[in-house]
């Protein structure tokens, strides 16, 4: 009985892995920019954010529609990848959504608590609608965020890879 529960929660997880996957093939390829552009502003550190945006000079008006504003999410996994889901914590998250002068637009969610991160993500979200500020967002911010958050994976591959230890066992002649 419960081997067929557990096929059964795997077939249903392989079914919704393939379901979410047809979803992100159906995304358009300015949905998928903003998708990794809000990942890029999500994950960069405040000081590098703050000092890449100084660099494109602007002073942009805009208004909050919501926020910033701080609360919890509830994190769930499953046990072996492919098991029943379950709640184990939560996360805290804040959220900001701004309109700009021009009409447009923009939203930030991300982990933590920084009220300044999340409406400066939020401000750059809605001044990437337009196309030639989307060029110039992408090269003086989001490049050097790619590519800080690059050489920060490299490093920590390379100090892991430096102190990795290679087990293995040796069979012995007494069993």
């Amino acid at each position: 009985m419960q081997h067929t529960q557990s096929s059964q929660a795997e077939a249903a997880y392989a079914e919704k892995a393939q379901s979410n996957e047809k979803a992100r093939e159906a995304l358009s390829p300015q949905q998928k920019a903003r998708q990794e552009r809000m990942s890029v502003l999500a994950h960069a550190q405040m000081a590098e954010l703050i000092r890449l945006w100084k660099t494109l000079e602007l002073d942009p008006g805009c208004e909050l529609l919501r926020g910033p504003e701080t609360g919890l999410v509830a994190l769930r996994g499953r046990i072996g990848g492919g098991g029943a889901p379950f709640n184990f914590g939560e996360a805290t998250m804040t959220r900001a959504t701004v309109r700009m002068e021009n009409g447009a637009i923009g939203h930030a969610l991300m982990l933590g608590r920084d009220h300044g991160k999340a409406k400066l993500a939020a401000v750059i979200d809605a001044m990437a609608s337009d196309p030639e500020m989307e060029v110039r967002i992408e090269m003086s911010i989001l490049a050097p965020l790619k590519k800080l958050a690059t050489d920060k994976d490299k490093g920590r591959a390379a100090q892991t890879q430096a102190t990795r230890v290679n087990f293995f066992t040796m069979v012995r002649g007494d069993d």
